[in-house]
């Protein structure tokens, strides 16, 4: 009878662990699903980083442009009235 009783507390023990075990491997499944989920948010956040650094460099590039045609109207406004103001002095 005493054999009985240490089997009986073996197998509980043992049942005990393969439901520990059984916990385990859930968490850890479900631990893959999260990483495989975090890894496609990661993916695309990466799409829409390299997109917005994109379209910065293209607002950069559009910055730079304007810039160089306000100095040209500038330039241009300059020797317009430079031949206005001579036209002027001609008198005719």
């Amino acid at each position: 009878m005493a054999k009985t009783a240490v089997a009986s507390v073996e197998f509980e023990a043992i049942d005990r662990l393969e439901q520990k075990l059984k916990q385990l491997v859930g968490v850890l499944d479900r631990a893959r699903a999260d990483i495989a989920r975090a890894n496609d948010e990661n993916a695309k956040l990466r799409g829409e980083l390299d997109a917005a650094r994109a379209r910065l460099a293209d607002a950069d590039t559009a910055g730079t442009e304007l810039a160089v045609l306000r100095t040209e109207r500038q330039q241009i406004r300059g020797r317009v009235e430079d031949m206005l103001t001579q036209l002027e002095a001609l008198s005719l």
